[in-house]
């Protein structure tokens, strides 16, 4: 009896982790302050289990492939690597899917920048 009940357990589990990966699938929108006033950045998701794909649209530069994304229960994380001439930049962005928002954080020029972006 007891084996039967880890075994239902972790197939409960296991859903769990499934349902909160197609949750995260579509388009997401997070609106910012920037010096000419406000920005939209629009992240589209797609998850295959624990893997996380996509694109980022911070506006300047145009849309990036996520890289090295992941998806962990409600815990999310992957790259961002753009080019602005300078040569390349990467930026990680983590955070957690929670109430139908996806708050993420990543590091700008003067510390950590907070994004809650919302599905469209």
């Amino acid at each position: 009896m007891k084996k039967y009940l880890v075994t239902l357990m972790a197939l409960l589990a296991l859903t769990g982790l499934v349902l909160l990966a197609a949750d995260i699938d579509g388009t997401w929108t997070a609106e910012t302050q920037g010096k000419n006033g406000p920005q939209t950045q629009t992240l589209t998701l797609i998850s295959k289990g624990g893997a996380l794909t996509g694109k980022l649209d911070a506006g300047r530069g145009g849309p990036a492939d996520i890289a090295d994304g992941k998806i962990e229960g409600p815990n999310v994380s992957f790259k961002v690597t753009r080019d602005f001439g300078r040569g390349p930049n990467t930026q990680e962005y983590k955070g957690m899917l929670k109430g139908g928002e996806l708050m993420l954080q990543t590091q700008g020029r003067g510390g950590p920048v907070d994004l809650t972006f919302k599905k469209k």
